[in-house]
């Protein structure tokens, strides 16, 4: 793939933590209001990406059976890349940052940059909206069971009630259905919804923006953390996905975007989930913000494999 066109695609991204930064600095935002900023991101704007990402995709049996070994690809990497934290790092486990490195290494921003980068990269294939979309899922009931444990230590997260009570899983209830069926909503609450689900990638950006203005900035490529984990989700993660994709006997696109969001910097969700537990916000605030300089970089480098 083109590494300018990738690389402008990743700064005008980047470019939306402005508002949130100055907001901090002007004092028009206190510090202590950007876990109400989280909050609306995770109950209300990723919902809704979640069904304007499935409403973007036409059902057929073929696309299911892609979007199955999609998801079993994405739950493999992710186990991989937290088991593998985990084994190194449970001795030091009493230390939050380091249980933060764990979940910065392995979710990514799949929904907030990875949507637009496809829609981008891959503009001659809908269909990768939908392999976003199970990802998406896969990914946010991994981190709000599995990533909740690991942050928190609290198995209460492996109750049933967690695992399908959660705003992904939710989602589902009205996505599927109409997916299914091919069923599309009605105009205005279709756009209404779509543009709430689009506000994530302004809104995730901004949050980054307002943490990172009330963060050290030296501390920021400092912290040893901040690159390890940047290593794991931006290099290693998607070099583990292209050998994992490029053996199987599937379409391009599907390789494509199975590396495309593999290569995504870490999830804002990650800052999100430390906002709401309060600990380990500036390391998290780091390594998303840190991650998603690098992928300037890292992302056109990786995506040359393609």
């Amino acid at each position: 793939m083109q590494f300018s066109a990738t690389a402008i695609n990743v700064l005008i991204l980047f470019l939306y933590f402005i508002p949130g930064y100055i907001l901090i600095k002007a004092k028009a935002v206190k510090e202590d209001q950007i876990k109400a900023f989280a909050k609306v991101l995770l109950y209300v704007c990723q919902p809704c990406l979640s069904i304007y990402s499935f409403q973007k995709a036409s059902y057929s049996l073929e696309l299911v059976k892609n979007m199955g070994i999609f998801v079993g690809l994405n739950i493999g990497l992710m186990l991989i890349i937290l088991l593998g934290c985990y084994v190194v790092l449970r001795k030091r486990y009493d230390d939050c940052r380091n249980r933060i490195l764990t979940l910065a290494a392995a979710f990514g921003n799949v929904g907030f940059i990875g949507i637009p980068l496809l829609e981008a990269l891959l503009p001659d294939n809908p269909e990768v909206i939908a392999y976003n979309a199970v990802f998406i899922v896969a990914m946010n009931v991994m981190s709000w069971t599995l990533g909740f444990f690991i942050l928190t230590g609290d198995k209460k997260y492996f109750h049933p009630k967690k695992i399908f009570l959660n705003p992904p899983v939710l989602s589902l209830l009205v996505s599927l259905p109409l997916f299914f069926t091919g069923t599309t909503l009605p105009t205005v609450l279709g756009n209404g919804i779509g543009l709430l689900g689009k506000m994530t990638t302004p809104l995730c950006m901004m949050i980054a923006g307002m943490r990172f203005a009330t963060s050290d900035i030296k501390a920021l490529f400092t912290e040893p953390r901040v690159y390890i984990a940047a290593a794991l989700k931006l290099i290693a993660m998607p070099l583990l996905a292209f050998l994992a994709v490029n053996w199987l006997p599937v379409d391009y696109p599907i390789k494509a975007t199975m590396v495309i969001l593999c290569a995504c910097p870490t999830a804002s969700l990650v800052l999100n989930f430390a906002e709401v537990y309060g600990d380990g916000q500036k390391t998290a605030s780091y390594t998303v913000l840190a991650s998603t300089i690098f992928s300037m970089l890292t992302i056109p480098l990786v995506l040359l494999i393609l």
